[in-house]
């Protein structure tokens, strides 16, 4: 029998399905993380010396629009089956999404704002980060946004390579012949989880940026 759903596979293998689960959010944390960290000073580098934009903006799009599969099995003959394989591919997906939002959000600072932090004796990195980062949140947390559920439907093809996340139980489903419940239960999961995520940061953002909900009202 092979129905759509069934509760009693559900509840014998649950705790399996929650560990992929919370593989599924690790392989995200790291992946949007570290391409956080690389993004933020490239952005900053771009906005300080215009020049370095394109260089770095066709670095990150060649990154971007290799496919997915493609890039994990051209890793694999560097760094093997791994989950550090995994979360390089995963990482080369955020950066140009982070890079082009942060820089969007450091660009969009009015001139008159620094020109006025200027006057009041801030230095140049004091600028940065009272002024035009915290300006910039906005930007910047929708680039995590879009960057955040990317990873979450690509962290799924990850288990071509190794065997964690949502994507494991999904391949799995496929290859006993499309077993329905396995599959919905993991795309379903996957799914919620981009939901939550995407809902978190929203709620993030508006806690981070209170003068914008005055502003709004």
């Amino acid at each position: 029998m092979n129905p759509w759903w069934s509760t009693d596979w559900f509840t014998s293998r649950s705790d399996e399905i929650l560990a992929a689960t919370r593989q599924h959010v690790i392989l995200t944390l790291i992946a949007v993380g570290i391409g956080l960290v690389l993004s933020l000073p490239l952005a900053v580098l771009a906005h300080r010396r215009p020049h370095t934009r394109t260089p770095i903006l066709a670095a990150g799009g060649v990154l971007y629009t290799i496919p997915s599969l493609a890039l994990f099995q051209l890793l694999v003959a560097f760094t093997g089956l791994t989950r550090l394989t995994a979360e390089i591919a995963l990482v080369s997906y955020t950066l140009l999404i982070l890079f082009r939002n942060t820089l969007a959000g450091l660009r969009g600072v009015p001139d008159e704002v620094r020109e006025s932090a200027q006057g009041m004796g801030l230095t140049a990195r004091q600028i940065l980060w009272k002024v035009e980062l915290p300006l910039a949140v906005p930007a910047i947390v929708a680039g995590v946004r879009i960057a955040t559920v990317t990873v979450i439907s690509l962290a799924t093809i990850a288990a071509y390579i190794i065997n964690e996340g949502l994507g494991a139980p999904i391949f799995s489903a496929i290859q006993e012949g499309i077993f329905k419940t396995e599959l919905f239960a993991a795309g379903g999961l996957a799914i919620a989880l981009a939901l939550i995520a995407d809902g978190l940061l929203v709620l993030a953002q508006r806690l981070a940026t209170p003068w914008a909900r005055r502003r709004a009202t």
